[in-house]
């Protein structure tokens, strides 16, 4: 493969650069962790890589604090994730995910926005942020920007809802409206971190003094072409006492029911539907 590499430096460079190659076979990079491997895979002749990796706006990296929501920036690493303060103890979900994925090297490098806009079923950072409710912000390179829910952004493998001329900003998490909150995230492979889940399962409660479900998210990674949010069983869970909840069964079946697994060299589609099954009854011990 023959590419080039521009790498601009402020956002109007970029929102320029992207303007003037939109009619060309393009792909944006920052940690490379991904893409490294889709160019050994690609056949195209020619291909412009538009480097990111030195931008220097904030608003592209980073975790910002705000009234309604967290903000994270495209270009913020995986490590920076783990090393939030913030991350660690308001989104359990989200730091387990992070500190799960690959080796400390790759950690490192690898970008959220990377993990999400590589549109893989079995990305753990956009597992826990789909079952975090999180919302896209995407910029045009006119300068305008809108929101979609990353549960529709990432539409199927390796395809986002992206147009051509857009680049994924930064994603915004609501903040919890709760204290109390029951959050994780569960990965089975055929090794630790460094293995491509088999099953995933982010899930997010908020829980009211008198231990009542008020809010839920779940999704699940690697059973489906996306990464689905699991609605009905959100709305099974709420209202109901979680150091009390019974019908664990009848939970399972319901996380189960957003499943389309596949049977491939890691694992039969039989067993990744046990395996999520046995996952879901586990959270309420």
């Amino acid at each position: 493969m023959n590419f080039d590499i521009i790498s601009p430096k402020t956002k109007n460079e970029l929102l320029d650069t992207i303007s003037k190659n939109k009619e060309k076979n393009y792909c944006f990079g920052a940690g490379y962790t991904d893409l490294i491997n889709q160019f050994k895979s690609k056949s195209d002749k020619e291909l412009l890589v538009i480097n990111i990796a030195q931008l220097k706006d904030k608003s592209f990296k980073g975790i910002k604090l705000e009234k309604d929501y967290i903000e994270i920036g495209t270009l913020t690493t995986v490590s920076d994730l783990i090393d939030s303060k913030t991350i660690k103890e308001e989104y359990p979900v989200l730091f387990q995910a992070s500190n799960n994925l690959a080796s400390a090297q790759i950690r490192n490098s690898a970008t959220i926005g990377g993990n999400i806009c590589n549109a893989s079923p079995s990305a753990d950072i956009a597992s826990a942020l789909v079952a975090l409710k999180a919302v896209c912000c995407i910029l045009n390179s006119k300068g305008n920007e809108r929101e979609e829910d990353l549960e529709s952004f990432i539409q199927g493998v390796r395809k986002t809802s992206l147009n051509k001329n857009e680049i994924l900003r930064a994603v915004k998490i609501p903040n919890n409206i709760l204290k109390s909150i029951y959050s994780g995230f569960e990965k089975v492979g055929t090794r630790k971190s460094m293995e491509i889940s088999i099953v995933s399962f982010s899930y997010h409660f908020q829980i009211d003094e008198n231990k009542i479900i008020i809010d839920a998210g779940i999704s699940i990674g690697a059973v489906a072409p996306r990464i689905p949010f699991a609605y009905k069983a959100c709305e099974f869970v709420k209202g109901k006492q979680f150091n009390q909840f019974k019908d664990k069964q009848k939970f399972a079946e319901l996380v189960v029911s957003y499943s389309n697994p596949i049977s491939d060299i890691r694992a039969s589609k039989w067993y990744r539907k046990e395996v999520l099954s046995n996952i879901s009854k586990s959270i309420f011990k």
